[in-house]
């Protein structure tokens, strides 16, 4: 069993709970519910350093990043850096995060915000509006098709936009739809954790153009993004990176100022 199915199967149960003490038309009644949303999608296409920049307490692959900060201070700093947009983890067993982080970062900050989460049900689509996200993460490794279409589907009728990671070429094939605004390609390889660039590489080529190109993981230099921009990407999602040092803002703002010089 690979740490996706570890984290799929307590998140199944973890949503079940959740339903049962929120009902759907409670989380359609939050102020936030109504909010015009940001699209991070325009911002990548406008931009010329294409930061994601993430908040990440903890990872299974890396145990402790940095359990010290609080997210408005990381919202701001990220905002003030000028990044394209903010990732936020909600997932609590795994990566010490919840939807409160999301709560805070909405106001906390003007950025388009990614709700990074293992998404397995239409509830957490909703819950994701109704906490302030703008964007939905869908990972096609744990999704079929039909999951894919049903949820992308549910979070554009929200305006929200979406965000589908894949690891391989099987996964894109199963998952390039109208309804999706941005493909990711994750780096990590699920079974080994091992890092490799080549898998953003070999997999840019089968990317349609209407879609915004992102590389997540492991994109720890400027180096590695100006490798990967010719092959057409224009969003790299950044986490460890910044998070693991004293002030993620200004680390973010730094690498920046790098990448643009």
């Amino acid at each position: 069993m690979n740490i996706l199915d570890k984290i799929v199967k307590d998140k199944r149960k973890e949503v079940d709970l959740r339903k049962s003490l929120i009902p759907i038309r409670q989380l359609e009644q939050s102020v936030l519910f109504e909010r015009d949303t940001y699209s991070m999608a325009q911002n990548l296409r406008a931009s010329t350093s294409g930061i994601i920049a993430e908040h990440k307490r903890r990872s299974p692959s890396k145990s402790v990043i940095n359990q010290s900060l609080n997210v408005q201070d990381v919202a701001r700093g990220y905002e003030n850096a000028g990044v394209c947009g903010m990732s936020v983890l909600t997932d609590g067993k795994y990566f010490g995060g919840s939807l409160d982080d999301l709560l805070v970062a909405r106001a906390s900050c003007n950025l388009p915000l990614l709700r990074k989460e293992f998404i397995i049900d239409d509830y957490q689509v909703l819950e994701a509006k109704s906490y302030g996200a703008d964007v939905i993460l869908l990972i096609a490794a744990i999704l079929t098709r039909k999951e894919i279409i049903q949820f992308s589907k549910l979070a554009k009728s929200l305006d929200l936009d979406v965000l589908l990671e894949v690891h391989n070429e099987e996964e894109l094939q199963k998952s390039i739809m109208p309804s999706l605004d941005m493909l990711g390609v994750n780096n990590r390889n699920l079974k080994t954790f091992e890092v490799s660039l080549e898998t953003s590489k070999l997999l840019s080529e089968q990317i349609p153009n209407d879609f915004v190109k992102v590389s997540e993981s492991g994109i720890s230099s400027v180096e590695a993004i100006k490798e990967l921009q010719p092959y057409g990407y224009k969003g790299f999602l950044i986490g460890e990176n910044f998070m693991k040092t004293d002030n993620p803002g200004e680390s973010a703002k730094t690498f920046i100022n790098k990448l643009n010089k």
